[in-house]
């Protein structure tokens, strides 16, 4: 305790820190482990995880590395950082990847037991950065971090491999010390986590505390860091990810409607955690179906739906490439269906663990024929639990398929959510058909709804299937004039989804020079771009889009309020398309199609641009 109080506690109001190594050494975990503590600290956070796209890449290899980064704060915060502030390096290739990305005078912590003749030349370093002045504008703390974890453990019956697996909770340990962390939080976990391998979970603990005791004693730890509390609004959080948050939204909407919820799925990188979430919700009445194919995931949803369920099915991009065919079949039988699809980029394979605003062109117009379907879009992880909610209650509410757009950063990024109280949240009305008198299966409410008249109900029988259907009376129908009628319904169905759904707010100024439009994930790097481009005295105004198609009802006269109109995307300008094709508005783009999220200093810069001003690359 005595050297503790010789170290300088200096209080700082937010931080970036990025773990890396190889896939196998544990950098998700470590990464979401020091995240769930300093969520229950009580700071706010945002994360952003990033996987090696190969399953099994070589040991040390560039390809092989994994990324875990983490920007935690005193106050509101809306993005992961731009630069890290601190790199904790496991090998050569983790410094190397990361290198470019760091903040001036950034901390690197680095493993230095892995940088040894083998791991530099896979890292294609010629000779040691830590020694050769590579590094000299950087504060570089080298520990050997392998010959600490194994000191520690020298006594436990545990494989050499088994033990050197530990070193990523040494690191963890260092970080908890030296953000003044608690570690009690990961302890408990790792009783649980591994309480059938009682030496497992002792050599993982011993580490975590060996690592922390080595901040604490070392005499190369010259500083601690203290980030207090944020003044976030009163209530009770939980720290969730994108998928968790889908997941505990569907849930939440199944118990709204009083529907039984079912999920068809097939896995696919980056949408899989949403069907292991759901798995987990049996209590709720949640069945969860792992299908053979794609298609037969969408095609069980459908038929959940046609029985009186709330069905839905998760994929990424090239799922829903597959899915088109039975999408169009919902369309036509117009069953209440949600497609979630964490888009990822393309095309074909392309980048699985990397995120892309990729699909929204083809959850537009990706289908045979004139099939519309609504599409909505959360804007952060957080959003994923309302949105997810909100897709299900328009595509009850309407009888149609509704396309939910999330991406890789929202899946796997995280943030706090503010729990709700289950009374506050609006209830679902569902109104299945029972009346045998003046029954048609294609009569129509005032929103141009048909009737949801659930199998085996006497009287109701009735014509189900992808053959165009006489109006009003259900029956198969090849006439040309019905077939135009049944068109015409089906798209004026999806328009009059925008009477029902909030009008596109403005944050700042309601007029004006520049209007940054936005959709989906990209809300957190407009949204401190402004900020910080206001600071420089350059002022933008937000509207962010979370309903995609139909557009909200004053969009156009929104965009027609400010003279230039600049649209951030992760694709090739896919949303400035549809505004250019539908408003005959140009617009500015900003596209950025590199399997990131936009930096915030990129938008800044773009903004400042627009306005006439230098930007600060």
């Amino acid at each position: 305790m005595a050297q503790e109080t010789e170290k300088v506690v200096r209080d700082i109001d937010e931080v970036t820190i990025r773990f890396a190594g190889d896939s196998g050494d544990g950098m998700q975990l470590t990464g979401s482990q020091f995240t769930d503590t300093t969520a229950i600290v009580g700071n706010d956070l945002s994360t952003l995880p990033d996987f090696p796209a190969e399953i099994r890449a070589p040991a040390g290899s560039l390809s092989g590395v994994s990324g875990y980064q983490l920007h935690f704060s005193n106050s509101d915060i809306q993005t992961p950082g731009d630069s890290p502030d601190v790199l904790v390096a496991m090998n050569p290739a983790a410094l190397k990847v990361n290198l470019r990305d760091l903040k001036p005078n950034a901390t690197i912590i680095a493993n230095t037991n892995s940088f040894d003749t083998k791991n530099l030349k896979l890292a294609k370093f010629e000779t040691n950065p830590l020694e050769d002045g590579t590094l000299s504008k950087y504060n570089v703390i080298s520990i050997p971090l392998t010959q600490l974890t194994m000191s520690a453990l020298e006594d436990l019956p545990l494989s050499l491999k088994e033990k050197e697996k530990c070193k990523n909770f040494f690191a963890l340990g260092i970080m908890y010390w030296m953000y003044n962390r608690p570690i009690e939080i990961t302890l408990k976990w790792l009783e649980t986590k591994f309480k059938k391998k009682p030496d497992v979970m002792e050599a993982n603990k011993r580490v975590l505390q060996a690592g922390y005791n080595y901040g604490d004693t070392t005499e190369i730890f010259t500083t601690r860091y203290d980030v207090k509390p944020a003044k976030l609004p009163k209530g009770i959080y939980r720290n969730v990810s994108g998928n968790e948050a889908v997941a505990l939204g569907f849930v939440t909407a199944s118990l709204k409607s009083g529907l039984p919820l079912f999920l068809g799925s097939y896995p696919i990188t980056p949408a899989s955690e949403i069907l292991q979430e759901l798995s987990k919700y049996k209590n709720f009445g949640v069945v969860t179906f792992q299908a053979e194919d794609e298609i037969a995931g969408v095609s069980s949803a459908i038929g959940a739906a046609f029985a009186g369920a709330l069905g839905i099915t998760s994929t990424s991009g090239p799922g829903l490439s597959l899915k088109t065919e039975a999408i169009g079949l919902a369309v036509m039988t117009e069953l209440p269906l949600v497609i979630i699809d964490v888009q990822r980029g393309g095309p074909s394979t392309g980048l699985p663990t990397k995120t892309e605003q990729a699909d929204l062109f083809q959850a537009m117009f990706g289908r045979h024929g004139e099939s519309p379907v609504v599409v909505l879009s959360a804007k952060s992880p957080a959003d994923c639990f309302y949105m997810a909610i909100e897709a299900a209650r328009i595509a009850v509410k309407f009888m149609t398929p509704v396309i939910l757009l999330t991406d890789g950063y929202l899946a796997f990024g995280s943030e706090p959510l503010k729990i709700p109280m289950f009374e506050e949240l609006s209830d679902i009305p569902v109104k299945f058909r029972t009346e045998v008198e003046g029954f048609y299966p294609y009569l129509r409410d005032e929103n141009l709804s048909r009737p949801w008249a659930i199998p085996g109900t006497p009287g109701l029988e009735h014509r189900i299937g992808g053959l165009e259907k006489k109006d009003v009376y259900g029956n198969i129908s090849y006439e040309p004039e019905n077939h135009e009628i049944m068109i015409h319904k089906r798209k004026q169905k999806v328009e009059n989804v925008k009477f029902d759904v909030p009008e596109l707010e403005v944050e700042g100024d309601q007029e004006g020079e520049l209007l940054i439009l936005g959709w989906g994930s990209t809300y957190g790097s407009i949204t401190e771009a402004i900020k910080d481009a206001k600071v420089k005295g350059y002022k933008a105004s937000h509207a962010h889009l979370r309903y995609l198609n139909p557009f909200p009802k004053n969009i156009e006269a929104v965009l027609k309020r400010f003279k230039k109109v600049l649209i951030p995307e992760l694709n090739l300008g896919q949303l400035a398309f549809l505004i250019r094709s539908t408003f005959l508005i140009d617009v500015i783009q900003l596209n950025k199609v590199q399997g990131q999220p936009f930096k915030i200093l990129e938008i800044e810069n773009k903004i400042i641009e627009v306005l006439g001003g230098k930007n600060g690359k």
